[in-house]
């Protein structure tokens, strides 16, 4: 089993500018070009998590709340909150900021799944994540019932066998 790694050692930060080419006709970033964005800065993070190979298995909900403009610079903070045997949850962050301006908002938040594999493309274990901080242990601790969510909805796991959704759902 290798060796546990702590949450921060996998952070990863990534600083993109918009430019005309990444826009759409409103001169805002295309969607596409951001979670593209945001699958390079997510894996990263799995990397140095895993120091593996890294493929994209699965990205939660992404919704854009702010219109990010052409000049914009888009920063994207990854860190892996939970692993599972071969899999690794990554949450991102980002901000675009008018430097010019001085304005800095919020943009958009998601996790991805990625899963480590050897060079045959076969999963291979990964280590265990130690949350410290408050917010790390919050993630870690609803890591959990975001994979069974996961697992659910791809028709991996059969819901009365998702433990955790359950205890959440059901309780009172």
């Amino acid at each position: 089993m290798p060796q546990p790694k702590y949450a921060h050692e996998s952070q990863t930060i990534m600083t993109e500018m918009v430019l005309p080419n990444d826009t759409n006709t409103l001169n805002n970033l295309m969607g596409g070009r951001l979670l593209h964005w945001m699958d390079i800065a997510a894996a990263i993070a799995a990397q140095k998590h895993s120091n593996r190979i890294v493929v994209t298995a699965s990205v939660d909900n992404v919704s854009f709340a702010e219109p990010i403009r052409l000049g914009n610079i888009v920063t994207m903070k990854a860190q892996v909150t939970r692993a599972f045997n071969s899999s690794m949850e990554v949450f991102i962050e980002v901000w675009a900021e008018d430097i010019p301006a001085g304005i800095r908002v919020s943009t958009n938040s998601a996790y991805y799944t990625f899963v480590a594999v050897d060079q045959t493309g076969r999963p291979i274990e990964v280590p265990a994540v130690i949350a410290e901080t408050p917010e790390e242990k919050d993630r870690y601790d609803s890591a959990l019932r975001r994979r069974q969510l996961r697992l659910v909805l791809a028709g991996r796991m059969k819901p009365q066998d998702a433990t955790e959704l359950r205890a959440l759902l059901l309780a009172e």
